[in-house]
Order: C-alpha cells, then sequence, then structure tokens
C-alpha cells in the first residue's frame, strides 16, 4: 500500500477478499497479474516462508519465467541463506535480478512505509529496486552482493525477536506472582535496563487482553526452526532459542497459534495458574 501511496502503479494479490477490496478501493490493479506479468519492473514477495516463496516464483503459475528480462525479485520472506541463494541462480536463469531482502517492522510499519530491510545482491537489482525499496522502507541495510547475507541477519534478528517475545512473557507472568500487575510491569520496566523494543510492543497486548494477531504465534516455530537449522549446520549451540521455541510449540498446541504472539504468556500463566486480563469492553 505504501508504494501505491508513493505513486507507483501496484498490481497485487492477497488471498484475502477483504484485503483486495481495500487495495483496489485504493487504486491497485485488480487485473490478473500473471497475465501482466510482462509488464512488471519489479516483484515484491511477502508470504511466509521458502516453500511459498519457490511455489509464487516458479510453481505451476509462476512467475518468474512471465517476467522481461531485467526485471527485478525482492524477496522478503524469512528462509535459509542456502535457499535464498538458491531462488537467486533461478532467477538468473531467466534473466531477472534477484535481491534478498528480508523485512522486520510488523503490520503496522509495513503500513506506514516504514520497515526495515536487509538486503543483499548485486548492484544491479539494488539499482532496480530502489524506488519501491524507497517507498516502502524506511532503513535499508545493504548487506553486500551476496545473496543470502540478508536472510542470514534476519535470522539473527528473528532469533532476539523471538527470545525476547518469550521472556517478556515469563517476566510478566513471574511479576504477576508476585503482585506485579501488567500495566505496572509496563511503566517501569519499559524505563528500566531490562526493556526491549518487542516488550514495548507486545506486553500491552497482555495488559489489555487483546490478541488480534500483528505477527501471529504460528511465525515462531517456522522462524525459530530456521535459526536453529542453519545453528545444527554451522554446528553452533543455541540453547536459549530452542526453549523460547518450544514456549511458541504450546502455545500453537494450546490452539493460540493464530493469535497475536503475545499469546505466548498464556503458556506461562496456565502453568503457573495464574489468570491473565481480559480484554476491556
Amino acid at each position: 500500500m505504501s508504494a501505491l501511496r508513493d505513486g507507483h502503479q501496484v498490481w497485487g494479490v492477497d488471498i484475502n477478499p477483504d484485503q483486495m477490496k481495500r487495495f483496489v478501493g485504493d487504486g491497485g490493479q485488480n487485473s490478473d497479474v500473471i497475465m501482466e506479468a510482462d509488464q512488471l519492473d519489479t516483484v515484491i514477495l511477502t508470504v511466509l516462508n521458502a516453500a511459498q516463496s519457490e511455489e509464487v516464483l516458479f510453481g505451476e503459475a509462476g512467475i518468474v519465467p512471465k517476467l522481461k528480462a531485467g526485471a527485478a525479485v525482492l524477496s522478503c520472506a524469512t528462509m535459509p541463506p542456502d535457499f535464498a541463494k538458491d531462488l537467486a541462480m533461478r532467477c538468473g536463469e531467466h534473466g531477472v535480478l534477484y535481491l534478498d531482502g528480508p523485512i522486520s517492522g510488523g503490520s503496522v510499519k509495513a503500513a506506514n512505509g516504514a520497515l526495515s530491510i536487509m538486503a543483499a545482491g548485486c548492484p544491479q537489482a539494488f539499482a532496480a529496486l530502489r524506488p519501491v525499496l524507497d517507498s516502502i522502507a524506511e532503513t535499508v541495510f545493504e548487506l553486500g552482493d551476496t545473496v543470502g547475507a540478508g536472510s542470514a541477519m534476519k535470522a539473527v534478528n528473528q532469533l532476539l525477536a523471538g527470545v525476547h517475545i518469550a521472556t517478556m512473557a515469563e517476566a510478566m507472568t513471574f511479576g504477576m506472582t508476585q503482585g506485579v500487575t501488567p500495566d505496572k510491569f509496563i511503566d517501569v520496566i519499559s524505563k528500566c535496563a531490562g526493556t526491549s523494543w518487542m516488550l514495548e510492543n507486545r506486553a500491552p497486548h497482555i495488559a489489555a487482553g487483546d490478541y488480534t494477531p500483528h505477527s501471529s504465534v504460528n511465525i515462531w516455530p517456522k522462524d525459530l526452526g530456521i535459526v536453529l537449522d542453519i545453528a545444527k549446520n554451522a554446528n553452533f549451540s543455541a540453547p536459549i532459542t530452542a526453549v523460547a521455541l518450544q514456549q511458541f510449540v504450546a502455545a500453537a498446541g494450546m490452539g493460540y497459534g493464530a493469535e497475536d504472539d503475545a499469546a505466548v504468556a498464556k503458556v506461562y500463566a496456565r502453568n503457573a495458574g495464574i489468570a491473565l486480563p481480559i480484554e476491556k469492553e
């Protein structure tokens, strides 16, 4: 949407019909993207994982073979670095540029064109995608011309982000056992050394009892699983990541997978026998 607001002609695809209705109402193109593929200069691919990225790019209705030579793909999903390298190589076989560009910032920053993008790729890919990057991102970290460097950095970010969410939930519910209310926890800890961006962003969801998903629990078994796969291949032990992953797996198993990822606090609350705040009317 931020690219559309910035004056670009944008074709969009979303499996959510309400999102598509909004997109078209704001001036987006609703014709078949595949049929119009040869008119596209750039493709921004924001899906769940590597498998979906491959399907969109090279599946039965894959878009890459239909793009014109010199078109560029910005791939934003979290995936293993080696998978990103493979996608870049296959794009190159069709004369299509590829930028390994995982994103961070969540739905709010995405809507405001204020994402952070961890990007790696050849100079030609950066040049081709620069107008779009300027529209959708507040910060573009240029991590060199080796595809995979962006995905590696995103894995580092996701390790910290996932651990921080789980740790925030643990700290808040621990505080509740000691008479520290969620509101008081946020008021004090957000101004102390124990704070983090994730704490300040997610803790208010728990305090409000509002688990409307901005980033869901189900994201984290995937992303932290990727981190652990990379770590295994590097012979690197990541025990804290493994423990955080299990908390998100437990939350998904309890039926909270589609809720906001702050719902991992419900695992701690259940185990401690405490009641989290309910949503205020």
